[in-house]
């Protein structure tokens, strides 16, 4: 039996998928492209901390998945079992294949619930809670609207994870609900972050430590979420001495949003593509991979060192767009991606302090700073994203819209 080819194949109907998707379309409307994606549902994800904190609700956040395909594209509702990249095939999870002359993988990551032994079970109940699920974020802004006094926990695991800054944004939001409401004075709160700094990238940390004060949080790191005991109300944590020494403390709490540890997908860790961390191989500017030419990924499954965020694969569609219609034409990628990534980090309700930044931290502000200084709280970026990154999102980025978003050309590279 013969198998179903398309020119180009594209597993994940995600935020990387529909956008690349769209983005070569819009240069070439006659192309052969199948879309692999089983779910029926496509859900904005970075506005599930604002359902967290009480400001959007949670339709606003999700989409029929009819609606957002493009039309010129074949909508294969199936999962992506395996990888077989030296016959040019993917297996789907019914068993059947799929051949490709071209292949973008943009399938995301594992949000590894069962990394934290006794989360999954206790997860939506028992004062645990995670913005990270769509179901849960309504729960998250339900235990902080009740909680009046006690102790709140708020986690984050080691690199990577989408959007890094997505642990501090859900406790920002809380402390400035319980401080509207005069009963911040009777919690406690603690932020327990495994890595070694409140945030990655120094320009931002002044503006987030001044809140860090502002509402008393107790901030520990290198601390590391092991364990929880949810009937209990009762977290372990690892923690790692600057000697290295590695020792166990346990916190009670009334409260506790969990940022689950993250990883790549089994079926991409254990595929050809995937290098030793299990990501993919891709080369950091061209994100063609690194052995096979015919080949791209983007997203959250990509090997590239840049913060995973919507904001992130906005640049990097149009650039595996541009560079894999080169080599469809037997030219070499000339597109580069710098690593651009942003994180709007809410730090109160009505302001937000706009982290963007490239690959080494290099900061890259889209709008001038008299305009707009992302280094400090501002009015303006919460109107951005209050207001306008939702449309940005489902209406111009998925439909192939590149608004600040035009691949950048090296042209010393064109052949």
């Amino acid at each position: 039996m013969a198998i179903r080819t398309h020119d180009i194949v594209i597993i994940g109907g995600g935020a990387a998928g529909i956008g690349t998707a769209s983005s070569l379309l819009k240069r070439n409307s006659e192309l052969d492209i199948a879309i692999v994606e089983p779910n029926e549902d496509h859900y904005y994800q970075p506005g599930w901390t604002m359902v967290g904190g009480g400001v959007f609700k949670p339709e606003q956040t999700v989409r029929k998945m009819a609606g957002l395909m493009p039309k010129a594209a074949t909508w294969i509702k199936a999962g992506c079992q395996s990888f077989q990249p030296e016959q040019n095939t993917i297996t789907l999870s019914d068993g059947s294949q799929i051949g490709y002359k071209y292949l973008v993988a943009a399938p995301g990551l594992k949000l590894d619930w069962d990394g934290v032994e006794g989360l999954f079970e206790t997860l939506g109940s028992n004062g645990v809670t995670s913005n990270y699920r769509f179901d849960l974020a309504p729960y998250t802004w339900k235990l902080v609207s009740e909680l009046k006094s006690g102790r709140a926990l708020f986690t984050q695991p080691p690199m990577p994870i989408k959007c890094a800054g997505a642990p501090q944004k859900a406790m920002y939001l809380a402390c400035d609900a319980w401080r509207r409401r005069g009963v911040l004075k009777d919690i406690e709160v603690e932020f327990h972050n495994a890595g070694g700094v409140l945030f990655g990238v120094q320009e931002y940390v002044p503006a987030l430590m001044s809140y860090v004060e502002k509402y008393g949080i107790d901030l520990c790191l290198s601390e590391k979420l092991v364990a929880v005991d949810g009937p209990a109300k009762r977290a372990v944590f690892e923690v790692t001495g600057k000697d290295g020494d590695v020792s166990r403390t346990e916190r009670d709490f009334d409260m506790m949003h969990v940022t689950p540890p993250q990883k790549a997908l089994d079926f991409v860790a254990a595929s050809p593509l995937a290098n030793d961390a299990g990501w993919i191989d891709i080369d950091p500017e061209t994100l063609r991979h690194i052995r096979y030419e015919n080949v791209f990924a983007l997203g959250d499954a990509g090997s590239t060192p840049n913060a995973k965020t919507a904001a992130a694969v906005r640049k990097q569609a149009p650039i595996v767009s541009h560079n894999l219609l080169r080599v469809m034409q037997g030219l070499e990628p000339n597109a580069h991606y710098d690593g651009y990534g942003s994180c709007p980090l809410t730090v109160e309700r009505g302001k937000i302090v706009l982290a963007e930044f490239g690959y080494g931290g290099k900061l890259q502000p889209t709008m001038p700073t008299w305009m707009l200084d992302g280094t400090k709280p501002t009015r303006l970026a919460w109107f951005l994203k209050e207001r306008m990154l939702p449309g940005i999102y489902f209406d111009m980025m998925l439909s192939g819209n590149e608004l600040f978003a035009k691949p950048d050309l090296n042209l010393d590279k064109a052949a």
